[in-house]
């Protein structure tokens, strides 16, 4: 391509999703990355066994589904072969006792189930949605909108004059309260700590972390509202569609290229990038890089270095938890011991509740194996039996308390390396442990396995530099890293010192998942 009008680095789901939106509005696009494939995290292989369909890392949509990126461009997609699978029951939580709380897409029965854990805990359900709902164009204007902006302002002082000053900051101060706490004084069954205790870990975020009950109850108003939907075929067909789109915008990808830097232009701004292969790609009006701030800061030029406070921040930055991937191949679908509705749940989390999500946690934060992970169980072929050849199935498993460096093991009973780094063996050993956690849920697990897949944290930074220890968040997502804080303190909406460039990607607002907002955020933008 001549010219284009902006490169972009990096081809996950914000990088995508700026490609398209501003191909939308004209723009001519490149977009590079340096695997032999685009998405990021979005990553689909058969990978244990021929005609076994798997998404290796991320899967489920429904970020994606509600976010502004698809209202703006879903039917273009839509019209380019992306579909998505649902399931009525989208999440649920299996004890060890095999006790079990499903939830559902349907409020009346949630209400009903919730209550039949303890009397007025489905009012107290209803009461947190309704509640929610009145919030939900405040509140996502917030988490999804353009922190340093006149439309920003302007939506907190209408909010202001609303409910009044006091009560606005007091609406602040109810949003930073930890799930725990917001937990136990709303509901009295410990069966519904244990349901959504495990979703602040797919926010980064633990138990007794700050706003993690406001992420919670976000959650659970958009799984009720739109389920856990997956990719039909596998996060492929996204993809597919995503690179058609932009292609019949004028756009262009390039896989396989390694940027090295980025090229300035006599004014300072940026005007391109040099690839290790030597070429330079000039761009007429930006450069938008999909990375962690370590990434983008070691490809600007020495001689326009960042300044001291940006300098101070990337020394501070950290990362959180690291993650891990089971893939298991199976001659037929799982038989779950406490019965036929539990097969049809898209995402199943396996842990002793509240207390056992704190406590693995904890363990994986200070370096050790977790004795007792808590268990993500997706079963996608619930959902998409074409991920299987017939009458076969596949699970879907995500570990998001594993440690990036490691320092022992809490069961005391896997030998870990000296150096902290993970091996085959250790991912190995951890995975049989996770195995015998689960598979004692399932009537004879070992007759239906034909394969299993894991990959440690070591494994998923392999796959994708942006996963540093295997953390898939971009970064550590506590409150002094996320909002107006994210990357850094410094940090106005995803401008960078460089004018011209232009930083998205999970270390960026609105943060991590696959709602694509970075990159919808800043395309909208540049308009």
């Amino acid at each position: 391509m001549a010219d284009p009008d902006y490169v972009i680095v990096g081809a996950g789901i914000n990088g995508l999703v700026a490609a398209s939106v501003l191909g939308k509005n004209g723009h001519k696009v490149l977009v590079l990355d340096r695997n032999d494939r685009v998405g990021g995290c979005l990553r689909t292989e058969e990978i244990t066994a021929p005609g076994f369909v798997h998404d290796v890392m991320a899967t489920t949509l429904v970020l994606f589904l509600t976010s502004p990126a698809y209202g703006a461009i879903g039917k273009e997609l839509e019209a380019r072969g992306f579909a998505v699978a649902h399931s009525n029951l989208p999440t649920g939580v299996l004890r060890p006792d095999g006790s079990y709380v499903l939830f559902s897409r349907d409020r009346k029965r949630n209400i009903a189930t919730f209550d039949a854990c303890a009397p007025g805990d489905g009012a107290a359900f209803a009461r947190e949605m309704e509640a929610m709902g009145a919030d939900a164009p405040f509140l996502f204007s917030l988490l999804g909108g353009r922190l340093w902006s006149r439309s920003m302002a302007m939506t907190i002082a209408r909010e202001a004059l609303k409910r009044g000053p006091r009560a606005l900051l007091a609406w602040f101060g109810e949003a930073l309260r930890p799930s725990r706490n917001y937990l136990e004084a709303t509901y009295a069954s410990e069966a519904l700590h244990a349901l959504w205790a495990p979703w602040g870990l797919h926010c980064g975020l633990n138990p007794e972390s700050a706003y993690s009950a406001q992420m919670i109850k976000v959650i659970a108003f958009a799984i009720e509202l739109a389920g856990c939907p997956i990719a039909v075929g596998g996060a492929k067909s996204l993809l597919g569609a995503f690179e058609r789109l932009i292609g019949d915008q004028g756009g262009q990808i390039r896989s396989r290229v390694d940027v090295e830097q980025v090229l300035l232009g006599a004014d300072g701004r940026a005007s391109g990038v040099k690839l290790s292969s030597g070429e330079r790609i000039i761009s007429g009006k930006g450069v938008i890089c999909s990375m962690t701030p370590a990434q983008l800061y070691s490809r600007v030029p020495c001689d326009n270095a960042p300044p001291s406070e940006i300098s101070a921040a990337l020394r501070r930055y950290r990362h959180g938890k690291g993650d891990m991937q089971i893939h298991y191949a199976l001659d037929a679908p799982p038989l779950w011991n406490g019965g036929e509705e539990l097969s049809k749940v898209a995402l199943l989390h396996v842990t002793p509740g509240l207390d056992g999500v704190s406590r693995a946690a904890n363990e994986a934060e200070r370096g050790l194996l977790p004795a007792e992970p808590t268990i993500c169980v997706g079963q996608p072929t619930a959902l998409d039996p074409s991920r299987a050849p017939d009458g076969k199935a596949i699970l879907w498993l995500q570990l998001p308390e594993a440690p990036r460096f490691l320092k022992g093991d809490a069961a005391r009973q896997i030998a870990t390396p000296v150096d902290g780094q993970w091996t085959p063996v250790v991912r190995e050993a951890f995975a049989d442990r996770v195995e015998a956690l689960f598979s004692r849920h399932i009537n004879d697990f070992k007759s239906l396995i034909i394969a299993r897949k894991a990959y440690s944290p070591a494994d998923l930074e392999s796959m994708n530099v942006n996963l540093v220890g295997g953390d898939p968040y971009g970064g550590y997502c506590g409150l002094d890293q996320f909002f107006v804080w994210r990357p850094f303190a410094s940090s106005i909406n995803h401008r960078t010192h460089v004018p011209g460039l232009y930083h998205i990607g999970a270390s960026t607002h609105p943060g991590p998942g696959l709602g694509g907002g970075s990159g919808y955020l800043l395309a909208k933008a540049l308009k």
